[in-house]
């Protein structure tokens, strides 16, 4: 069986590894369906979606000069179906024994961090224009040279690689 790239075959799964699946063709022709073409969902672990021995359907996206030949089956799928997840099946679409997500700690700003400013109100005894923009001078002076005392003191290096 000679493979033409657009077209849509059937083969069967013979390897699974952490990059994708291998599939191959009568006549003994072998491509690879990468991890990112395998369903139109995230994939974390291909053995949720396939199993060796499998009949899939596939589409040939490639073959190089070298005789490779890249596969999806994300593109073989109706047209509808391309871009639509996949529902879970039972058990939520987790495998068996998966730890749950663990909850992401809200980032904390610390002080002097960019970005670290404090918002005021508007007041009408803020004074003159001049008073603030004083104000805001010598904040923006005071963190710049917080700024720069951090980035010359790392690794013991200045900013010009000279050895303090």
């Amino acid at each position: 069986m000679r493979l033409e790239v657009g077209e849509i075959y059937e083969g069967k799964v013979t390897g699974i590894t952490k990059f994708g699946a291998f599939v191959s063709f009568e006549g003994g022709q072998t491509g690879m369906v990468h991890i990112s073409e395998i369903a139109p969902t995230f994939v974390n672990e291909i053995r949720d979606f396939v199993s060796e021995g499998q009949t899939v359907k596939v589409k040939v996206l490639t073959i190089s000069e070298e005789g490779k030949i890249s596969l999806s089956m994300k593109k073989a799928l109706p047209a509808e179906e391309q871009h639509k997840p996949r529902r879970p099946g039972p058990g939520g679409g987790k495998r068996p024994g998966a730890r749950p997500p663990r909850p992401r700690p809200e980032p904390q700003p610390g002080p002097g961090r960019p970005g670290d400013f404090e918002w005021q109100g508007r007041r009408n005894d803020s004074g003159s224009l001049e008073d603030m923009i004083t104000r805001f001078k010598q904040t923006s002076d005071e963190k710049m040279s917080d700024l720069k005392r951090g980035n010359e003191t790392r690794r013991g290096y200045s900013r010009r690689g000279q050895k303090q």
